[in-house]
């Protein structure tokens, strides 16, 4: 007989260099202090989305191995507005902001807003707005460079598509989709 195993929420363990830092944001991402506090460590118990986060301070650690395999991490929402209520929460807690409208990523167009914790590690909460058939790659074709600092989303394998702007989508019930992108705004990852 097979046995069902219902997670309450995933954890996520990371190294930080400073966890004094790393627990000032974080507290401002998800809206809620530390559950448990030590020398060297923090864990959070969020709600919503379901999540453990476990910071451990490892300087020496962060930014090589398992730590620099990280490519990003991510909140998926249900819709536009509640990236956009995002967004205005994460830049009110003074956090700085990126906001990416209709962007070709993953083999979809998302909405999303991104941050940056204390060591670089690039966080997003975005929401699916057209998503590709399945098995179908979305063809890109590119009308001037990716421009911003690096993105964390590859657009397919090997392929750095680089941030985007989608300027228009087609037939996304066809096998492929087929977009039309441009550099993103100034500012924007």
């Amino acid at each position: 007989m097979c046995e069902v195993i219902v997670m309450a929420r995933v954890q996520l363990a990371l190294n930080v260099s400073d966890v004094d830092a790393a627990v000032e944001f974080y507290s401002k991402l998800f809206g809620v202090g530390p559950a448990k506090r030590r020398p060297g460590y923090a864990n959070f118990a969020v709600d919503v989305p379901p999540l453990k986060l476990v910071l451990i301070e490892n300087p020496d650690a962060r930014g090589s191995g398992v730590a620099g395999a990280l490519n990003h991490l991510g909140v998926e929402v249900e819709t536009t507005d509640e990236v956009t209520a995002a967004t205005t929460r994460l830049a009110g807690a003074g956090l700085e902001t990126a906001v990416e409208e209709n962007t070709a990523c993953c083999y979809a167009v998302q909405d999303k807003v991104w941050v940056d914790d204390p060591d670089g590690a690039p966080w997003e909460v975005y929401t699916v707005l057209s998503d590709v058939v399945d098995g179908s790659v979305p063809t890109l074709r590119m009308v001037g460079p990716g421009g911003g600092p690096g993105s964390a989303c590859a657009c397919g394998p090997g392929v750095d598509c680089g941030p985007a702007t989608v300027d228009t989508v087609a037939d996304t019930t066809a096998d492929t989709v087929e977009v039309a992108i441009g550099p993103a705004p100034a500012g924007v990852r």
